[in-house]
């Protein structure tokens, strides 16, 4: 019997070469910007333009946010990196404490915080934590934040690597970002699954350049779709409208999109060859 592909990775999928990929974990960061102040300077000089793409809803309204991060590891601190060299407002927390984030609220200027404090005043959170400690993450993890927040979803599974077996997927045929967001209690946009951590830092390209790269993103509500798309676009990425969470097995590992460097016309064809079929690598 077919097994459906679970939706959601977050700490850093495994690519074709078998490298860390996509999604987060709290692992070492892979490089770093060495000079966010300067970055900040050249930021405000030029200010963003509105995010655009093959797709009609990318729209951003423009404008610095607060943005909260749940996970300091590749995914998380790449993009603690980037979001405050754009100027944005960052906290970032880890399971570990905010006295292990000395580093890197040096480099970046970002707010070391608790986990249970990252999401005060946000208007996007990223949670970017290993799949199988989603449900450790506190109650009330929300509290406080923003209203109309939106919370992205990096996460992967993985059964046999690192997860275990996780009934909601196996039994259920949840798919990953769908049983996530479940244990969250808010809906969630899933994006940055299959992303190299090291491409949020190295491969940003102006909107129209050849070598622009496309990521998938899903969701089930259209507003908080809207506003992550527009935030991947000021990153420096395209992005392609991959339908609702129902359909995010489309972008998990082991797919033709999970790690791919292409543009959104590669990316949109990925996702329609994508098979809901479970490969035995990736069935707990």
């Amino acid at each position: 019997m077919p097994v459906r592909f679970p939706a959601a990775l977050d700490d850093g999928p495994r690519t074709p070469g078998g490298s860390t990929c996509p999604g987060n974990g709290e692992i070492s960061p892979v490089r770093a910007i060495r000079s966010p102040e300067s970055a900040r300077r050249r930021n405000a000089a030029s200010p963003q333009e509105v995010a655009t793409d093959a797709t009609s809803d990318s729209v951003r309204t423009g404008g610095l946010m607060k943005i909260g991060i749940i996970g300091a590891g590749n995914i998380g601190g790449n993009l603690t990196r980037r979001l405050t060299s754009l100027g944005h407002q960052v906290s970032v927390a880890n399971s570990r404490g905010p006295e292990t984030l000395t580093d890197l609220a040096e480099e970046t200027g970002a707010t070391p915080v608790t986990v249970a404090e990252a999401a005060r005043g946000a208007e996007i959170v990223v949670v970017t934590v290993p799949f199988k400690n989603v449900p450790d993450l506190p109650a009330g993890l929300f509290d406080g934040a923003a209203e109309g927040f939106a919370v992205i979803d990096t996460g992967n599974y993985y059964p046999k690597h690192r997860d275990g077996r996780i009934a909601g997927v196996e039994d259920e045929g949840l798919t990953e970002s769908r049983w996530t967001e479940r244990h969250l209690g808010h809906p969630v946009v899933k994006a940055f699954n299959g992303t190299y951590a090291a491409d949020i830092i190295d491969r940003p390209r102006p909107a129209g350049h050849p070598e622009r790269i496309a990521l998938p993103v899903a969701g089930d509500h259209e507003e908080a779709k809207k506003a992550v798309r527009a935030l991947i676009d000021e990153l420096g990425f395209d992005t392609v409208d991959a339908g609702g969470l129902d359909e995010s097995w489309r972008q998990q590992p082991d797919t033709p999109v999970y790690g791919l460097r292409g543009g959104v016309e590669a990316v949109t064809r990925a996702l329609a060859e994508a098979s809901p079929v479970r490969t035995d690598a990736f069935r707990g």
